[in-house]
């Protein structure tokens, strides 16, 4: 047994819209949140958009702007509209380029300027598009630029100032646009920024809401649930499941937007740009949707088995970790590590399968990648030589095929996280609607101050459905006085204890306290008011104080001073090095089990409750401690009904009551004389537990078949003697 269980291996469908719209409610009280990071993110998604459109103006419309059509016109004949700062003065000339001229004139553009060997020429605007290497020379009739063998006017451009003529604006405009981008690179950012900080506050913030609920919940469980539910299960619903939905709420549910939105846009932008060039790009789509198919297929069973072999591990490493010390009792150090190397090698593989489905993927998808960027670069870069395309235009889209592959490689992160997630939320779901069996009424009697009256009428109780642990049983307790309960192992002496604080709810019968049913007090009302002490002592990590106050406020230090005095818990505290302040490990483990006992004594009475129940406080411990607190029991139980379940019946021989079970039935009961002198299952049983006491042997038999010798008591014991023996 390794506390595995099945529920570990759920997984889930990557998407279930009823776990999502129950995910989406704790979401919903900051909706207004998730709505600026969304349009926040929007706007950083437009930003990265924007980028290399910006990028393709500078190169086509300012690096290489100097190449567009231009006009000449005399200084007196200028068109109207033409913006000062686009007329540029050179040899007698207005040059106009054609995209700042009317739209009736711009045929007019009969010249462009071109660069040859470091140095600008005005040439006619009869250049072959599909042409060989142009040089400079010098004709007859001037400067002329000769291509494949033909010879064109040529008028050199001299001097810096004339460069500067033509191209100022250019550098100005590019100096403009550098300027933009680093404001867009900062504004994002900044805007990054923002949109990070408050994603990850509503996650956390949903997160806490969503642990403390779990927890809330699970604290709210009876003890059945706990009997059957692994410890290692329920601290993982607590901590890795809801750190795996904190990562949704971060990481998917907005940004997914974002990536959705960056495709569509990157898609929208190329077909608006150019739809040739777009087209091309989009040639590899159905590459990728088959190989989305593929991955979503791979990666959920691959998913399925790491987190089956991670489910056990966990579950292993829990119950080993508790039970390490009879490990090294029956040394088993060898065998359990080499179950757990199994165990471990299950998730090895697991895991590596799970990353041969990413490292096969990714790189196929970085293949479909290249393939379009090489389709781009064959197809626009013969367009751009020549010259039916522009330069800026086809680095554009090798842009925005970088970028379009981006969100595809996110969408299968955030596939992943999105699939942890329903399983994860899957889970959670299936542990928040387990009912709460043991609940508050609608309609609560106000407890008050008890009294201490306690009456069982006809109670039957299972743990498994009729499978009965106390039958038809019923008795009374009045306030103040002190009844044990004795009886052999399973005979319900531990249930009615914790039925009578509503650990479990019976099936037939009623539990009265102070006449009222207790199923009519609010839970935390009717436990107020009683106060148990148990045989294996729980303590927290903490200190002695915080131990004995459990982190009630109104238990003063002096309060427990003076508690821990009364139960001789005083003389071990005292010579602790830090006192009251003295760290405390966790379960306690650097006291004694009696220093431990006597700190439950302790933090009972604190509690200064109305019902006091000492269930087999006194078993594990040496004869010093329970000298200390059979000196410090009349103090506890003065003024207190007090319940005893024990073995020892020295400590239980001055009880008001002594009810004797067996089988989950009441055989005898009565005080310690009168069932002494019923001679039935009780006087067996003690006279074995003080069988080498001469003072007490006897010749008679009893009524049960007990011999008379004191010779071999356990001959011909009835079997319930034996067994409480």
């Amino acid at each position: 047994m390794n506390g595995y269980n099945k529920e570990d291996e759920i997984v889930g469908k990557a998407y279930d819209a009823r776990l999502m719209r129950r995910l989406l409610k704790y979401a919903k009280p900051y909706w207004t949140i998730f709505a600026a990071a969304l349009a926040v993110l929007m706007v950083i998604a437009a930003a990265e958009l924007v980028r290399p459109y910006v990028i393709k103006i500078a190169i086509d419309d300012y690096v290489t702007g100097y190449e567009h059509p231009m006009a000449c016109f005399e200084p007196d004949q200028i068109p109207a509209g033409v913006p000062e700062d686009c007329q540029m003065h050179y040899a007698s000339c207005v040059w106009v380029r054609s995209e700042h001229l009317p739209e009736d004139m711009r045929h007019e553009a009969n010249y462009q300027m071109v660069t040859v060997s470091g140095k600008y020429a005005i040439v006619p605007l009869i250049l072959p598009a599909e042409r060989g290497p142009a040089e400079l020379v010098e004709t007859p009739d001037g400067p002329a630029l000769r291509v494949d063998g033909l010879h064109y006017p040529a008028q050199i451009v001299e001097g810096d100032d004339a460069i500067r003529e033509f191209r100022g604006r250019d550098i100005d405009a590019i100096a403009k646009l550098a300027m933009l981008l680093l404001a867009v690179g900062i504004g994002a950012f900044a805007l990054n920024y923002g949109q990070t900080v408050m994603l990850h506050y509503v996650g956390q913030r949903i997160v806490y809401n969503i642990r403390r609920e779990v927890f809330t919940h699970i604290s709210r469980m009876d003890l059945a649930f706990f009997d059957r539910s692994p410890v290692g299960r329920l601290v993982t619903r607590v901590t890795n499941d809801t750190e795996t939905l904190n990562e949704m709420y971060t990481s998917v549910l907005v940004n997914l937007f974002k990536d959705v939105f960056m495709l569509v846009g990157i898609v929208v932008v190329m077909f608006r740009l150019n739809t040739q060039l777009a087209l091309v790009s989009m040639v590899t789509l159905p590459l990728i949707g088959t190989a989305t198919v593929i991955f979503r297929v791979k990666a959920r069973d691959a998913y399925r088995r790491v987190r089956a072999a991670l489910a056990r591990i966990n579950a292993f490493m829990a119950e080993s970790i508790s039970g390490m010390r009879i490990v090294q009792i029956y040394n088993r150090e060898k065998k359990k590590a080499d179950e757990f190397t199994e165990i471990d090698r299950e998730y090895y593989r697991a895991g590596i399968g799970e990353m041969m489905v990413y490292a096969i993927f990714r790189p196929i998808m970085e293949l479909i990648g290249t393939l379009a960027l090489a389709l781009l670069v064959w197809y626009g870069g013969k367009r751009v030589i020549t010259g039916l395309m522009p330069f800026g235009l086809v680095y554009a889209f090798i842009n925005y095929i970088g970028m379009f592959f981006g969100p595809i490689n996110d969408l299968t992160e955030k596939y992943n996280i999105l699939q942890a997630a329903m399983a994860s939320s899957e889970r959670m779901f299936q542990l928040l609607d387990t009912p709460i069996t043991v609940d508050d009424p609608a309609a609560p009697v106000d407890i008050g101050q008890v009294r201490g009256d306690i009456e069982f009428k006809n109670v039957w109780f299972a743990y498994n459905h009729e499978d009965w642990v106390l039958r038809d049983v019923s008795f009374t307790i009045g306030p103040g006085q002190m009844v044990a309960f004795v009886g052999a192992t399973g005979a319900g002496k531990t249930s009615i204890i914790s039925l009578m604080n509503r650990f479990y709810d019976i099936q037939k019968g009623e539990i009265l306290v102070d006449g009222v049913n207790i199923r009519r007090y609010r839970v935390s009302d009717l436990r107020r008011n009683i106060a148990t002490v148990l045989q294996d002592v729980f303590l927290f990590t903490g200190d002695i104080k915080g131990n004995i106050r459990l982190n009630n406020a109104d238990i003063t230090d002096e309060k427990i001073r003076e508690v821990a005095h009364y139960v001789n818990a005083d003389h071990f505290i005292s010579r602790l090095p830090r006192g009251y302040d003295e760290p405390v490990t966790e379960r306690g483990s650097t006291l004694s089990a009696g220093q431990r006992q006597l700190l439950a004594f302790a933090r009972a009475l604190a509690f200064d409750p109305s019902i006091l129940v000492l269930d087999e406080a006194t078993a594990n411990i040496d004869t010093e401690t329970e000298l200390l607190i059979q000196d410090a029991l009349p103090r506890l139980i003065a003024g207190r009904t007090t319940i005893v379940v024990a073995h020892r019946l020295s400590t239980i021989q001055h009880a008001d009551k002594i009810i004797v079970l067996h089988k989950g039935k009441i055989r005898e009961m009565g005080t310690h004389q009168e069932l002494l002198t019923q001679k039935g299952i009780y006087y067996d049983l003690y006279r074995l537990q003080y069988k080498d006491d001469r003072r007490l042997a006897a010749p008679a038999e009893s009524e049960s078949g007990l011999p008379g010798s004191s010779i071999d008591m356990s001959a011909g014991l009835p079997d319930e003697a034996n067994q409480m023996a």
